[in-house]
């Protein structure tokens, strides 16, 4: 029989689990609505805020295969919210560059996806998520280890 501690720890884990998944579709549907998938959406936010990027490194930036990066990046190409632009220094090396239309977009929908995710997250006190902050890294980090 598992101690208290062990079975805290497992609750711990389907809670955790629970929450995340709860505020993640929340998230992804909103996201659907402005015609993306998550992922798209990402990598498109990372590149509004990030700048530039080479295709190699978003994979890790966002967690995702590098093998889905180059069908992400095709399709956010197509929709003319990025372009691919070769280094001038390194020809193994191409970035993902926002476009004008892309920054448009994001422009465009980032207010109400920041509001949404407040919504989502209000049920918090300003107290409450510090403290959650603090203790999700803390678990996180130990967890990367």
């Amino acid at each position: 029989m598992p101690s208290e501690d062990v079975k805290q720890s497992l609750k711990l884990f389907i809670v955790l689990s629970r929450a995340y998944r709860a505020v993640n579709e929340n998230v992804n549907k909103m996201i659907q609505t402005y015609g993306l998938n998550p992922t798209e959406f990402a990598v498109l936010e990372l590149l509004y805020h990030k700048g530039d990027q080479p295709l190699q490194q978003i994979g890790g930036k966002i967690l995702l295969a590098s093998g889905s990066i180059t069908y992400v990046v095709d399709k956010l190409e197509e929709k003319g919210y990025l372009r691919r632009v070769a280094c001038p220094n390194d020809r193994r090396v191409t970035f993902a560059q926002i476009t004008d239309h892309g920054k448009q977009f994001i422009e465009d929908v980032f207010p109400d996806h920041e509001r949404k995710i407040h919504q989502l997250m209000s049920e918090l006190s300003p107290e409450e998520k510090e403290v959650a902050i603090t203790l999700l890294k803390k678990l996180g980090l130990s967890a990367g280890k």
